[in-house]
């Protein structure tokens, strides 16, 4: 176990005792030497952690105390950083600049030993199909989604047919060789995806649409699992 684990795994264990426990206590439950328990306490709290108590009397870590974001576990670095490759080979060009300028910045603080972990992960990636060219910037479907605004689109199905529609956009899906937009389509008073690539134009209206999205994700969901059932019957 590298030492940042244990850190992480010590501030874990005081927050489960609400009350001052005895340096013992924790270094049986750690399985650590006394001494090593102390000197992890007292990094700690040279990193900002309000843990109270001395030898001898117990020790407690005050409310308020918000774990340092870059100290991962091993298996939280290997996630980090195969969802990052992923992006990075599937998603768009500011997705992948992104997920890469990500990494980059974990990496530039990250305590050595994860750093290491991070550079020398054997997860990884196989390059997939390219995907079709997308006419409208998706960060543009994107933002319509974070913004929770009305979307309109000038679309072309599969024989080449366009149509224009309003639509509330909830969610982007990645498959592997195509993306989909998730949204509730005015024209036809239900849910619709659209290919991303299908998508010759689109405009962010100014008006945002009467409902939140998750709980549009929510009522899609439930739609899809209830779709599935009939079908299994």
């Amino acid at each position: 176990m590298s030492r940042s684990e244990r850190l992480f795994d010590l501030l874990n264990a005081l927050r489960r005792h609400r009350r001052p426990v005895s340096g013992q206590v924790l270094a049986d439950e750690m399985g650590i030497s006394l001494r090593t328990l102390y000197r992890d306490i007292a990094s700690l709290q040279a990193q900002g952690a309000t843990i109270e108590g001395e030898p001898g009397v117990g020790y407690v870590l005050k409310p308020g105390f918000l774990l340092p974001p870059l100290m991962f576990t091993p298996e939280e670095i290997e996630a980090l950083v195969l969802g990052s490759r992923w992006v990075a080979d599937r998603a768009d060009a500011r997705m992948r600049d992104a997920a890469l300028g990500a990494l980059a910045r974990i990496a530039a603080v990250v305590p050595p030993d994860l750093k290491d972990e991070m550079e020398t992960s054997a997860l990884l990636v196989v390059p997939g199909a390219p995907f079709p060219v997308d006419v409208v910037d998706p960060a543009l479907l994107r933002k319509a989604i974070r913004t929770e605004r009305r979307l309109k689109l000038c679309y072309r199905d599969e024989a080449g047919k366009a149509s224009e529609r309003v639509v509330w956009p909830f969610a982007l899906v990645f498959f592997d060789r195509v993306r989909l937009l998730l949204a509730w389509c005015e024209l036809r008073e239900d849910f619709r995806s659209f290919r991303t690539d299908r998508v010759v134009e689109a405009e962010v209206m100014e008006a945002r649409y009467p409902a939140r999205r998750q709980a549009l994700l929510k009522t899609w969901r439930e739609a899809q699992e209830k779709s599935i059932s009939k079908e299994g019957c």
